[in-house]
């Protein structure tokens, strides 16, 4: 089924709030890790069942390792495959991370923005969407080193292997400011001037961790202070790309200017992987990106008959 409007990643801990979503709801999708779903049973792939029978489905993979060295894990990708087929699901994304060496490690890892990284990922991209009979989308993640032999800055590294593999971009908001915030190396508003909007054809919202703060006072001139939307604000020295938190008002104001960059408004999700609110709060974040999508829709409209 094919995905659009703003939809709210599935976990077991919201499975109930799910099964008891009215047929009008905001909430027109989920998303699903495959990895925790593959081998499920018992209660929760019941419950599992039961929404995936209302809400189309996307899947977001974590661990296929698109940047590693290691051989792409064939079973891995099989059963993808066999979920997908499952569930009707028509859409797969996944990181622009490695995350194996030598074994698995469970985290995402940067790769160095070079021309050598993007041939390679870009061929491991092809030989997924060859197994899977598809063309996928690629996701920009939050990172925390900056590899010093880098010779193009993020957005140009996405755009080079997403034009290099013939792929789709999977946008993740949240991830471009966080990584504006930490590096200072690329204002936000800058990614989204430049990211290829021909490709972007889904997009992720979440929550960041503010807590790891400055400990003492800065100045203007202090590195914890980085140049955003053209101001000097005062800002922690690191962000954590949590999905544990509320989505902050700078994170809302860069998906609203990506609406505005867009030629078309993807299919949006809400990310929350623990922490989890009320219900109803959840839901609200998720009613106000339908929101944003309706005012750029309506824009647009405009536009194109003022045209």
């Amino acid at each position: 089924m094919m995905l659009q409007g703003a939809g709210l990643g599935y976990r077991r801990d919201l499975a109930d709030d799910f099964l008891l979503l009215p047929d009008n709801s905001v909430i027109n999708f989920m998303e699903v890790a495959p990895e925790n779903w593959i081998k499920m049973g018992g209660a929760a792939r019941y419950k599992f069942d039961q929404a995936a029978e209302r809400f189309p489905l996307a899947v977001h993979g974590l661990s296929l390792s698109l940047g590693g060295q290691a051989p792409l894990d064939k079973a891995l990708l099989q059963g993808i495959k066999a979920l997908m087929t499952q569930y009707h699901a028509v859409f797969f994304s996944e990181h622009l991370s490695y995350c194996e060496c030598d074994g698995h490690l469970y985290d995402l890892l940067p790769m160095p923005f070079t021309e050598e990284a993007v041939k390679h990922v870009a061929q491991r991209i092809r030989d997924v969407q060859d197994f899977l009979g598809m063309q996928i989308s690629l996701e920009n993640t939050s990172y925390y080193l900056h590899s010093p032999t880098s010779t193009m800055n993020e957005v140009e590294f996405l755009n080079a292997i997403a034009q290099e593999a013939d792929c789709g971009i999977h946008l993740d908001v949240n991830n471009i400011y966080v990584n504006g915030v930490n590096h200072g190396l690329l204002n936000p508003y800058v990614f989204l001037d430049h990211v290829d909007v021909s490709r972007v054809n889904y997009i992720h919202i979440a929550g960041h961790d503010e807590e790891h703060g400055a400990t003492h006072p800065v100045s203007p001139s202090d590195e914890a202070f980085n140049k955003i939307k053209g101001e000097y604000r005062h800002l922690p020295q690191l962000l954590v790309d949590t999905h544990g938190e509320a989505v902050k008002g700078n994170v809302w104001d860069l998906l609203d200017y990506a609406y505005q960059r867009l030629p078309h408004i993807p299919p949006t999700l809400l990310e929350r992987d623990f922490n989890f609110p009320p219900f109803a709060e959840l839901y609200a974040e998720v009613e106000h990106i339908a929101q944003l999508q309706q005012k750029h829709t309506k824009l647009t409209g405009e536009n194109r008959h003022a045209a």
